[in-house]
């Protein structure tokens, strides 16, 4: 196995995952930090409102590290440690968001509810989709680690 020129990993699909992260993403980080008292959740108060918006920040820092490391080479450990730590973080947040009470005051219709496709288990699908994404970019680029170790 032979590793690739840098060129070559800018349209590399499996990174693509990282891009799906800013994707899900970016909209909650944007608008948690300039409108989050618009957002839709229920019972916000100041309280919520600052955690909000230091949860927004820390989703504002990934999505920019998630763009920085797309077009690395799989093989590299800071975007391997990286991909690790959003595997854990979109992990914990589907469950979280399965498990969850309504906290989103919409509704998908009344056949979506009696499927119990709610706001909150949707976006928990889309957590554990990207999860495991993740899951599977790190099995298929571990080889490229292995190679780099034996040079």
């Amino acid at each position: 196995m032979t590793l690739c020129q840098p060129a070559e990993y800018i349209l590399n699909f499996r990174s693509v995952v990282f891009l799906l992260h800013i994707a899900l993403e970016i909209p909650i980080a944007v608008q948690g930090l300039w409108a989050g008292q618009n957002l839709p959740f229920l019972d916000m108060n100041n309280t919520s409102l600052t955690i909000l918006k230091l949860y927004s920040s820390l989703l504002l820092a990934s999505c920019l590290a998630a763009l920085l490391v797309f077009s690395l080479p799989e093989f590299l450990p800071g975007k391997r440690a990286f991909a690790m730590a959003l595997l854990l973080y979109h992990s914990i947040a589907s469950t979280m968001l399965f498990q969850s009470p309504r906290f989103i005051p919409h509704s998908f219709g009344p056949l979506a509810e009696q499927a119990k496709l709610t706001p909150e288990v949707l976006w928990g699908a889309c957590h554990g989709i990207i999860s495991l994404g993740l899951g599977i970019w790190w099995q298929t680029t571990i080889g490229y680690s292995q190679v780099l170790k034996q040079e």
